[in-house]
């Protein structure tokens, strides 16, 4: 198991090949990386008078991302990502376990993070894999500030990611 919380880009395809470099065991590799996104990625307040739109926001009241800074508390969210990688290990059988997130700020199409699970077994592999993205977008102490045309805002959960790290329980 490997946790690295960085500033730092990383490189997929090197961590990827690191994970069953040398392995026999190994019989699948599952892997998430996820990107900024620019296009209309959250939703903004609603403008102040109704039917109104700024021109920087989207009709749909969406505004483009410009840049996104992330935050967390050294230390602790190591150990979140940590716990989160010990429990995946705990419900499936794993040989190796890959989790990045970077912080600071970052562009659209930017790497955020990494997740690569190998296992003897696709099932295994894949499962881990949605499991740990699951709950470090719920459980890992990050915080999400979106810049956009229409100005700065922290990001909020989304309800859908809860139900997902929920359908685990």
């Amino acid at each position: 198991m490997s946790v690295s919380v960085q500033e730092a880009d990383f490189d997929a395809g090197a961590e990827i090949a690191a994970l069953s470099a040398g392995r026999d065991d190994v019989g699948a590799v599952a892997s998430f990386v996820g990107l900024v996104r620019a296009d209309k990625a959250a939703r903004v307040m609603p403008p102040a008078q109704p039917g109104a739109v700024s021109p920087a926001d989207g009709a749909d009241g969406t505004a483009s991302v410009q840049a996104m800074t992330l935050e967390h508390y050294p230390g602790m969210t190591e150990k979140a990502l940590q716990e989160i990688v010990v429990q995946a290990e705990a419900r499936w059988e794993l040989l190796g376990v890959r989790v990045i997130h970077r912080v600071g700020r970052l562009l659209p199409g930017d790497r955020i993070v990494f997740v690569a699970v190998a296992s003897s077994h696709r099932g295994d592999a894949f499962a881990a894999c949605e499991f740990i993205m699951d709950y470090l977008k719920t459980r890992a102490p990050f915080w999400k500030k979106e810049e956009t045309p229409a100005g700065g805002r922290w990001v909020d959960a989304r309800e859908s990611d809860d139900a997902a790290a929920a359908s685990w329980d």
